[in-house]
C-alpha cells in the first residue's frame, strides 16, 4: 500500500524534494503446457518486476517443477494447483499471492512466449501515472500487425468484441480476450474475485466487474507472436458460450448501473425504448396480417400509429446507446483507494 508522507515546513531558499512512491510490481504467469517456452519468458522479464508468480495449473508436462529445477531468478516463485482451474483460476491465484506479498500492481502475461516483455513498462506507466486502473493489450491497433493474423482469429475477435462492448460497457476496448494486462490491486477491494470466471471468459468477465466498480481501462498497442504452438481457445467454439456470457452480463450491468445504483434519463429511455419498438412492430404486424387476410387496406391512422411507435422506440434506444457509449469511466479510482497517487 502507498504511504502518506508527513508535511515538512520548507526552509527559506531551499526546495523540498517530492518523495515519490515506488509501487511494488508482481508478474503473474499461468503455466499450462508451456514447458518449451517458459524459461525464455522468465529470462526476458525486465527488472521492474519485484516478484514473479508462476502458477502451475496442474500441468501434465510438469511446467512448475521444470521452473523450480532450472530457474535461478530469485524473484520467481512457483505455485502449484492440485486440480486444473483454468487460466482465470490461475490468474486469481496469482492476484491473491501478489496481494499477500504486499504488491501494488500485478501484471499478467502468458508463458507461451507470444507476448513481448519489453512492453511491460508501458503497461505499468499507464497505471502509475494515474491514467487508468487496468491496462490491457490491443493486437488490432496497427494494420500491419492485423495482416499477419489468421483470418478466423480476426473474425472471431470482431464478433466477440461487439458483444464485449455491450456486456462490459467499455466501448473503447477492441481486444477483450487479450490476456496481456496490468491491474492496480487496490481495485479488487471493489470486485468480488470469487465470482469472476475461472476459464477463458475470465478477461471479459473481469472487465464487466471493473466497469461496475467504475474503474478506468486503457489499451496498449502490441503485436502478438504466432508460432507453432496452438492456443487452447477455439475462436469458433468460443463464440456461442462467450455470447451467452456477454448477454447475461449485459443485463446485469444495465440493471446495476441504470436502476440499482442510479436512475436518470437514460434509465427511462432503456425502459421505454424496447417497449415502444416492440409495441409498434406487434401493432403494425397485426394490422398488416389482417389487411392481407381481409384484403382491406389499413387506414392512414393505423399506419401512423405503428410508424410513430417504431420510430420513437428506435430513437429512444439509440439515445440510450449513445449515453452508454459516453458513460465509459474516465477518472482512475486507485489513487484514492491506495491512499496516494503513484508516480
Amino acid at each position: 500500500m502507498a504511504t502518506v508522507n508527513e508535511p515538512v515546513e520548507p526552509q527559506q531558499n531551499i526546495e523540498t524534494p517530492l518523495i515519490a512512491h515506488s509501487p511494488k510490481v508482481a508478474v503473474v504467469i499461468p503455466c499450462y503446457r508451456v514447458k518449451q517456452h517458459i524459461m525464455g519468458v522468465l529470462a526476458s522479464i525486465p527488472p521492474v518486476a519485484d516478484v514473479i508468480f508462476c502458477i502451475d495449473d496442474a500441468c501434465p508436462d510438469g511446467s512448475g517443477q521444470h521452473i523450480a529445477d532450472n530457474c535461478r531468478d530469485a524473484r520467481v516463485q512457483v505455485i502449484t494447483h492440485e486440480n486444473n482451474l483454468g487460466v482465470g483460476g490461475s490468474v486469481k491465484t496469482g492476484y491473491r499471492a501478489a496481494i499477500e506479498a504486499g504488491c501494488d500492481i500485478a501484471l499478467k502475461i502468458d508463458g507461451d512466449g507470444q507476448m513481448d516483455p519489453d512492453l511491460v513498462p508501458g503497461f505499468l506507466q499507464l497505471i502509475t501515472s494515474g491514467k487508468c486502473d487496468y491496462s490491457k493489450g490491443n493486437r488490432f491497433f496497427r494494420i500491419e500487425d492485423v495482416r499477419q493474423m489468421p483470418g478466423l482469429r480476426i473474425f472471431g475477435n470482431a464478433v466477440l468484441s461487439f458483444f464485449a462492448k455491450l456486456s462490459t460497457g467499455y466501448w473503447n476496448i477492441f481486444d477483450p480476450t487479450n490476456g496481456y494486462t496490468a491491474l492496480h490491486l487496490s481495485v479488487l477491494d471493489l470486485v468480488d474475485l470469487e465470482k469472476v470466471s475461472d476459464r477463458y471468459f475470465f478477461e471479459t468477465d473481469l472487465l464487466f466487474r471493473l466497469n461496475i466498480a467504475k474503474c478506468v481501462v486503457r489499451e496498449v498497442p502490441m503485436a502478438a507472436k504466432y508460432g507453432q504452438e496452438r492456443s487452447g481457445l477455439s475462436e469458433t467454439g468460443a463464440i456461442l458460450p462467450f455470447v451467452a456470457g456477454h448477454l447475461k452480463n449485459f443485463f446485469k450491468r444495465i440493471f446495476y448501473s441504470y436502476f440499482l445504483r442510479d436512475f436518470h434519463v437514460a434509465s427511462v429511455q432503456i425502459l421505454l425504448g424496447p417497449l415502444l419498438l416492440f409495441a409498434g412492430i406487434l401493432f403494425g404486424g397485426y394490422h398488416w396480417m389482417q389487411s392481407i387476410n381481409t384484403g382491406e387496406t389499413a387506414t392512414a391512422g393505423t399506419v401512423m400509429i405503428a410508424a410513430v411507435l417504431i420510430l420513437t422506440g428506435l430513437q429512444l434506444n439509440l439515445s440510450a446507446l449513445s449515453y452508454d457509449m459516453n458513460n465509459v469511466p474516465r477518472d482512475a479510482i486507485h489513487p484514492n483507494l491506495a491512499g496516494s497517487t503513484d508516480t
